[in-house]
Parts: structure tokens; C-alpha cells; sequence
């Protein structure tokens, strides 16, 4: 009578007690459901943010670094940033730094595009022919802006697909006119599409050659003559980036006789995907933890409901007791049915949770994604939940006095 009760038996007595029991059951359940949904839901959209901020930093190029006026100190306060990047920076760049391939100057300025009727608010950069292997863009249709264009200053411009659409809705925008701050240009090209970085929307920009946005549009500095937006520097490959960033600083120190803050920074592509990883990793780490609290809301409801069942259950564990199962016996049961709550919950829960990420991922631009590894942590979780909140009950059940459960019958 003492023996201990096998445990395929302690688990087909706890199956029968819950399906006995199904609304309460289920709504005991619904707590680590939701909990769980929420940690592979928030998570997978955290990761889908870190995936998406990671390919739009990949368009800027593996060996792509880029030089601004402004150190990082001026940029956190917000203060206007000094035009001391000239065009003479850009070419000793070109000349004396061994470790770089190609340099891009760039202008730019946001301006009033119109095309007929039709008019956009567009980002207009004045550039070299350069800038498009630094940059990684190409054309699909007509041609990119050449060095006779440049030396001409010629009023051509390349425009963005977007920007095409909202220009010339019903016609081919190329060999067309359009006018910038009253200057006629003419379309001899349409970029091919290059998505968005950061929220700008790179499809929906406009590209003329350097020297006509000199002379045409923003005109010389006075102090510094042609200041620069910034410079994109193409390093010869990806292993002598570092190198470049070095050299680039000691050459702009030299000519802009710094002796103390540099009033310039050069980023790489690697700089900013580390602190996009800092700020992902970070948001990604807040939304676990909210799910985790729901998770962890739905333990607790299994604890009470638990509770509860002891309670109304008093008289068929006196009888249990009563008839020799072991306080083992009865710990094991309300062990077992929190233990299957808490894990049926969390198999329902991962599953609508990998629904849900699946759902973003299709219909919104946030390429949402979830590992394994957390769908199986997630499982592994509610299942260590569903045992750590079933203790306190399932040891009430085992520690009660048969003679004086069996005195409520």
C-alpha cells in the first residue's frame, strides 16, 4: 500500500483531472499562451529591426567610408556643422592616401523639383562621376553623369525611380526637362532602385554634376570656397579599411592644422553597424523582457488556479491518502498537471507567436525573423515555469491531513 505509484499512472490520473477540467484547463493555460506569443512575437520583431537596419547598411559597401564636417561632439549638441570640408580636401585624399581606390565629394541640398504640373520636394546631390562604383548604384535607363558633363558644368540630372513616378506619372523621363530653383535641366538618366537608409529614401533623390551645383545652385563659401556635404571614400578592399580611416585622419589633421578636436569624423560602414547593433540589441533585449513578464503573469496564474484546485480537491486527496498514495504520489500529480499546462501552453504559444512574426514578415517591410534557439528556450521556459509555480500548491496538496480531508465528506 506504501509503494509508490508508477509514473505512467501519475500522469494518466493528472491528464484525466485536467481533461475533467477543460475550461478551466484552458484558461489556465491562456497565461503562458500569451506570454509565450509575446516573447517570440516582440523578439522576432526586434531581430526584424536589427535585419533590416544590418541590409541597409550593407548597400553602403564593405569598404565604403565617409568623411563629415563636424566632430561627434558637435553632432550630439546639435549645432551647426562647420563648411570646412572643401573640394581641395577631396582631392589630396585622392592623391595622397595609398590605400584608396576612388573618392566621391558630394554636395547636398533638399530643393523644390517641378516637371510641368507636377512638383516634389526632393534631396538634390551634386557629384562626380565617382560616385556611383564608390556607392555601389547603378542606372536603368539612359547614363550617369561624365566627366564632360562635369568639366562643362552642364544642367543635366540623373533622378531616382521614385522620383520618377512622382514627375513624370505618364511618360518616360528621360531626354524630358525639369526646373531646380528656376534652372532648366535635362533627364539623361533613371537610377535603378537602391531602397531606403535610415528613413531617406535614396529612389527618391537627384544627381547633377558637381560644378553646376556650385555654380547654379548653392555657389562658393566665401571663407572656404567649395564646401563639401561630405566625402565617400572607397577603400581598396575591405581589409585595408582601417588603414584608410587612419591615413584619412592624419591628412585632414595635417591640412586643417588641428592641435587638439578634430572638426571632422570619418565613419566606416563597420562603425555604424556596430552602434545599430548596440541600439538593436538593446531594444530586441526590452521586448524579451516585456514578453518575459507576461510569461511570467502566467505562471502565476497557474499557481492560483492551482491553488484553487487543491482547495476543491481536498476530499479526493484524503481519500488518495487514505487508501496509501504517498505525499510523493500527490506532490507528483500537481507537479505533472502544472508541468502540462505550462507546457501545452507554451507549444500553442510559440506556434501563434511564430504565426505572428511570420504575418510581419510577409506584410510589412520589417524583415521579422526568430531563431530556433529562442522557440526552444521560449518551450523550455514555460516548462520550467509551469514547475516552479506548480510547487507551492502541489506541496499544500501533499502536506494535508488525510483524517482531516476525509472529514469533509
Amino acid at each position: 500500500m506504501n509503494s509508490s505509484l508508477p509514473l505512467i499512472e501519475t500522469v494518466s490520473m493528472a491528464f484525466s483531472t485536467l481533461k475533467a477540467n477543460r475550461l478551466r484547463s484552458l484558461l489556465t493555460m491562456l497565461g503562458i499562451v500569451i506570454g509565450n506569443a509575446s516573447v517570440i512575437t516582440l523578439v522576432g520583431v526586434g531581430r526584424g529591426a536589427q535585419n533590416l537596419a544590418e541590409s541597409q547598411l550593407s548597400n553602403l559597401g564593405a569598404n565604403v567610408l565617409f568623411v563629415v564636417p563636424g566632430n561627434n561632439d558637435t553632432r550630439r549638441r546639435g549645432v551647426a556643422f562647420p563648411r570646412n570640408l572643401v573640394i581641395e580636401d577631396s582631392d589630396a585624399i585622392a592623391e595622397q592616401v595609398p590605400s584608396v581606390k576612388e573618392v566621391a565629394p558630394q554636395i547636398s541640398s533638399s530643393e523644390v523639383i517641378q516637371a510641368g504640373a507636377q512638383s516634389a520636394t526632393s534631396s538634390i546631390s551634386g557629384v562626380t562621376p565617382a560616385f556611383l562604383p564608390v556607392r555601389n548604384f547603378e542606372v536603368a535607363r539612359g547614363r550617369f553623369i561624365s566627366d564632360l558633363d562635369l568639366r562643362s558644368a552642364r544642367k543635366v540630372v540623373v533622378i531616382g525611380p521614385d522620383l520618377v513616378n512622382k514627375l513624370f506619372p505618364t511618360s518616360a523621363a528621360v531626354g524630358k526637362t525639369l526646373r531646380i530653383k528656376d534652372q532648366s535641366f535635362e533627364v539623361i538618366g533613371v537610377m535603378a532602385p537602391k531602397g531606403a537608409v535610415f528613413g531617406n529614401n535614396q529612389d527618391e533623390n537627384a544627381y547633377i554634376p558637381l560644378t553646376t551645383m556650385v555654380s547654379r545652385l548653392t555657389g562658393r563659401d566665401p571663407t572656404y570656397g567649395v564646401s563639401l556635404s561630405f566625402i565617400s571614400v572607397e577603400a581598396k578592399n575591405e581589409e585595408s579599411t582601417g588603414a584608410a580611416k587612419f591615413q584619412i585622419t592624419n591628412l585632414l589633421r595635417q591640412r586643417h592644422r588641428i592641435l587638439r578636436d578634430d572638426d571632422f569624423a570619418v565613419r566606416s560602414q563597420k562603425d555604424a553597424l556596430s552602434i545599430v547593433n548596440t541600439i538593436t540589441g538593446g531594444l530586441t533585449l526590452m521586448l524579451a523582457a516585456i514578453g518575459g513578464i507576461s510569461l511570467l503573469v502566467g505562471g502565476i496564474g497557474i499557481m492560483n488556479i492551482m491553488l484553487v484546485a487543491v482547495s476543491e480537491r481536498t476530499e479526493e486527496i484524503g481519500l488518495r491518502k487514505a487508501l496509501g498514495a504517498r505525499n510523493s504520489d500527490v506532490l507528483s500529480q500537481f507537479l505533472i498537471e502544472s508541468l502540462v499546462l505550462a507546457s501545452f501552453g507554451g507549444v500553442i504559444g510559440t506556434a501563434v507567436g511564430i504565426g505572428a512574426v511570420t504575418t510581419i514578415g510577409v506584410l510589412t517591410p520589417l524583415p521579422a525573423s526568430i531563431g530556433i534557439s529562442v522557440v526552444l528556450i521560449t518551450v523550455t521556459l514555460s516548462g520550467s515555469i509551469g514547475l516552479i509555480f506548480g510547487v507551492l500548491p502541489a506541496r499544500r496538496a501533499a502536506r494535508l491531513d488525510p483524517i482531516v480531508a476525509l472529514r469533509r465528506l
